[in-house]
């Protein structure tokens, strides 16, 4: 824990041997398509834009999946709330560099109120349809959260993420020509004190992506537009501050490197890192499935089995 950290409060948990990811000038990824799904308009800019800019960066096609309509967070009414915050999603994903953006739609803080295997059955069909590789979301265990949104997203994109591959699950899905696809790895975000991480990702050369995604998010995010706000009052004080620039975009963007950077400082610093973005990733293959392996079986046989009399 970071020394001018609250001691009372915890921070995020390493697990074992923490893997730091850094940039490649290869292209490992070409080919495989990842999918970042998201409950509102300011979960990617702040988890893990910058992870989302790296992997597209080494190959990967990209889509934005966003689960509420967002009508909670934003100016006006509900209506011009949900608006907004799409034309500002829309934005964000532009600046990643997302093939697509696809919302589902649920009502913002009451998406525990949505059919739950409804809820899975479109993300199964979107991982057949899209053909998902890795997704990036919510962890779906992650203790200390308190937005209802997240738990859910989580937790639906854990039960389709393998169901996805199943032969037997959604028949009329298969039907209508998809095949079974199975996740291959995911990376789960750290954002509450206490949750896991064991992989930190070097986000420095994609730090103007993380950027702009967060000035993007001007309904609801703490970022957004505060710094035209901030050279607004202090025109009216008669002063400035030479490092917001002039135009209002411009003071958004160094409003967020001067005041909206440091936990990804604090997060990298450890690991000698500018910036970085934690994250529970769990690799192909990583979960329990409680079987013993082909190569073990293989084994198993060579040693013990006998010949027939």
């Amino acid at each position: 824990m970071p020394s001018d950290q609250d001691p009372r409060v915890p921070w995020y948990n390493p697990e074992g041997e923490v893997v730091v990811a850094t940039k490649t000038n290869e292209k490992p990824h070409k080919g495989k398509v990842l999918a970042a799904v998201q409950a509102h308009a300011d979960d990617i800019p702040f988890f893990c834009a910058g992870l989302c800019a790296k992997l597209i960066d080494e190959g990967y096609t990209a889509y934005l999946i966003q689960t509420t309509n967002d009508e909670k967070c934003g100016p006006g009414t509900m209506g011009e709330t949900i608006a907004q915050n799409e034309r500002e999603i829309e934005v964000l994903a532009a600046e990643i560099g997302f093939e697509q953006v696809i919302h589902l739609g649920y009502r913002n803080h009451f998406l525990d109120e949505a059919a739950p295997t409804e809820l899975r059955a479109r993300l199964v069909y979107l991982i057949r349809a899209l053909k998902i590789d890795t997704i990036t979301t919510f962890n779906p265990w992650g203790h200390w959260e308190e937005n209802p949104d997240h738990t859910i997203t989580g937790q639906a994109v854990e039960a389709a993420r393998w169901m996805a591959g199943m032969g037997k699950d959604y028949p009329e899905q298969l039907v209508c020509g998809m095949q079974p696809h199975s996740v291959k790895d995911l990376y789960y975000w750290a954002m509450r004190p206490g949750q896991p991480f064991n992989t930190v990702v070097d986000i420095a050369d994609y730090i103007d992506e993380k950027v702009a995604s967060m000035s993007a998010n001007k309904a609801q995010g703490p970022a957004g537009a505060h710094g035209r706000r901030l050279k607004e009052r202090l025109a009216r004080e008669g002063k400035r501050l030479p490092a917001l620039g002039d135009d209002d975009e411009e003071a958004d963007r160094q409003y967020i490197r001067l005041f909206g950077l440091q936990e990804y400082q604090r997060i990298g610093a450890p690991y000698g890192l500018a910036y970085a973005e934690a994250f529970y990733y769990m690799p192909p293959g990583g979960t329990f499935t409680g079987a013993m392996s082909g190569a073990d079986i293989e084994a198993y046989i060579a040693k013990h089995a006998e010949d027939l009399p």
